[in-house]
């Protein structure tokens, strides 16, 4: 199995992509911290033990350090190590530029970047220790080309991209390797609640003619957790069917 016996931290856990990458991860032999502010992360968990899954779930404010700090630690004292990390979890507040409230705007950044912040400042002391690790960021092809009524989203899966180049270059001569996943549109609650008339628009700008499962998000972190990735870093790697050539 492509993670056997890893330890993997996956943020935004408790559904969506970051819960099926929990799944795909423990197939693969990981012992995974689901960690998100939903509670209903705690069934999640229950749902992958009744499997044979080794995972626990933590209740944390990624935007908050020290609810950050005390997870890590607990992590720590559960599983006695931490090789991965996925900064999966996000938050949107959408708004055109000129109605979008500075509360909106902040919270976006808090969850989406300063989140990505908080909890890889807190595992890299971790990971050099052992001269080992992997960081693997959620941006989004918003990030990169942009996106209507998305200041504070793309303004943050942007940064998000920025960074993952920086730590790159900071921590690869310590065993870490540092990428990050620009998913597409992809077949989520979120764009469940989006009218079919705007998701055939999207499908029809994009070469696949398909929005992207959750698995396929999941196979991009898989692949970049794995040692099959060893020598990739700093990149984006793009999951978006093709959607901007």
């Amino acid at each position: 199995m492509r993670l056997q016996d890893k330890v993997a931290i996956i943020t935004g856990a408790a559904n969506g992509l970051g819960y099926e990458a929990a799944v795909t991860f423990t197939r693969e032999g990981a012992k995974v911290a689901l960690v998100d502010f939903d509670q209903s992360g705690e069934q999640r968990a229950q749902e992958l033990k009744d499997q044979g899954a080794d995972v626990e779930f933590f209740q944390v404010d990624v935007a908050n350090r020290e609810s950050v700090d005390n997870m890590v630690s607990q992590v720590l004292d559960r599983f006695g190590k931490i090789d991965i990390l996925i900064n999966n979890a996000g938050i949107t507040r959408d708004g055109m530029l000129t109605k979008l409230s500075q509360e909106d705007f902040q919270k976006v950044l808090d969850v989406n970047l300063t989140g990505v912040f908080n909890c890889t400042q807190a595992v890299v002391p971790h990971m050099i220790s052992q001269s080992y690790g992997k960081i693997v960021s959620t941006s989004s092809v918003s990030g990169v080309y942009g996106n209507v009524g998305q200041t504070n989203y793309a303004a943050t899966k942007a940064a998000v991209v920025g960074m993952t180049k920086t730590w790159a270059k900071e921590l690869g001569r310590k065993g870490i390797n540092v990428n990050a996943v620009a998913p597409g549109f992809i077949e989520t609650n979120m764009v469940a609640a989006v009218p079919e008339k705007v998701i055939e628009q999207m499908k029809s700008i994009i070469p696949l003619q398909r929005l992207g499962k959750p698995s396929d998000i999941a196979n991009a972190y898989l692949y970049l957790a794995s040692d099959e990735a060893t020598y990739v870093n700093g990149t984006t790697l793009h999951v978006d069917g093709g959607i901007m050539m």
